[in-house]
């Protein structure tokens, strides 16, 4: 499917991607859902995919409820920057090491039903409409959320596919 231009297309490829990631990691086995990938991947195993996503989720949240309140927030947060995105990452994979898997798919599904329940509050307009928040730029919050769900989910799907051969 094409880049979402609408919030029922946001919300359906959001789901869908979605349930493809939750899906194929349901179809590895145990051991393949625990095992590292290959050395050299930023994340090192599944755990630490979901737990990517899910810190993405919150910031997500976080930047809408600043922005929302008529602040400036931090993105991507508080002390980076887009070129120093490696080290952000590398920070949340650190943060959440100690996380199981079980915990990691738990706060991974709670956290997209968190931005769901916002995507669903929001208009077409609200969504899709460019430079109509000053903290998104001039680009919509749609591109925004386009990026920290569905996006996200095919760049997931396809990193454990990769590391899984």
């Amino acid at each position: 499917m094409a880049r979402p231009t609408s919030k029922t297309e946001l919300l359906d490829l959001s789901r869908r991607n979605f349930e493809l990631l939750m899906d194929f990691i349901g179809s590895l086995t145990e051991k393949e859902q625990h095992s590292d990938f290959p050395k050299g991947t930023m994340n090192r195993n599944i755990r630490d995919v979901l737990m990517h996503l899910h810190h993405w989720h919150l910031l997500m949240i976080d930047w809408y409820t600043i922005g929302m309140n008529g602040e400036k927030p931090d993105i991507p947060a508080k002390g980076y920057t887009w070129k120093t995105l490696p080290e952000l990452n590398s920070w949340i994979r650190e943060r959440y090491k100690d996380t199981s898997l079980e915990q990691a798919r738990k706060q991974f599904k709670s956290s997209y039903q968190d931005l769901r329940s916002l995507i669903e509050k929001l208009s077409e307009e609200e969504l899709f409409e460019k430079k109509r928040y000053k903290w998104t730029g001039t680009t919509s919050l749609g591109a925004y959320l386009i990026s920290a769900t569905s996006s996200h989910y095919d760049w997931a799907i396809k990193l454990i596919k990769k590391a899984k051969k």
